[in-house]
């Protein structure tokens, strides 16, 4: 059965330990919890949820270890996984660069899913969220940034926001409004009736 709306996380599991990441932190802990509620939206649709995180540079560690980590750090990367641990029916994937499409089997876990449109949370906003919704465009995924569940530091928040309205690659939405969409493509599914435009 096609998936046709899956969750895309990305970069929320940090150690916080790059240029700006203390001041990022706080910005992350609350776009964590946000995506928490998208993510509990799409769990009881059964939609795929997928994370796409930075493999920390460290090319000898997988995702659970990744997990693990921000754990046992402590503080805001420990807080993160408190609201957004994977469970067993989540999927994953590490990216080495910015966009989770580059280098990643990303396009290849979307077509098995038959997903054809995508809800992008997570950070940075103007950083890794930005260049992957380009990116999901360009491979003509219709793609959502759920505004409430996307982190940047505040200077930077707007400018990519705008950016991403006036390019018209994405919708910018909020939570409740995508919430409210899941429900009425749930309904038309079940209906076999094609939702309206």
């Amino acid at each position: 059965m096609e998936q046709p709306t899956a969750l895309l996380i990305i970069d929320l599991f940090s150690l916080f330990d790059f240029p700006q990441g203390r001041q990022l932190a706080p910005y992350a802990v609350r776009a964590a919890q946000r995506t928490a509620r998208l993510r509990a939206a799409f769990d009881a649709h059964r939609w795929p949820v997928i994370y796409a995180n930075d493999n920390f540079g460290n090319w000898q560690r997988d995702f659970p270890q990744l997990v693990e980590a921000c754990r046992q750090k402590g503080g805001a990367s420990a807080r993160i996984v408190e609201y957004l641990a994977p469970s067993e029916e989540h999927y994953f994937i590490l990216k080495p660069k910015h966009s989770a499409f580059l280098a990643t089997p990303l396009p290849v876990l979307l077509s098995k899913l038959g997903t054809r449109r995508l809800v992008l949370a997570g950070m940075a906003l103007d950083a890794c969220v930005l260049a992957t919704a380009i990116d999901a465009n360009s491979r003509e995924y219709a793609t959502v940034v759920a505004r409430e569940a996307v982190a940047a530091l505040p200077d930077r928040r707007q400018p990519a926001l705008q950016t991403l309205q006036r390019s018209g690659a994405v919708e910018v939405l909020s939570n409740r409004q995508i919430i409210a969409s899941l429900s009425s493509t749930s309904s038309y599914q079940r209906t076999g009736l094609a939702p309206p435009r």
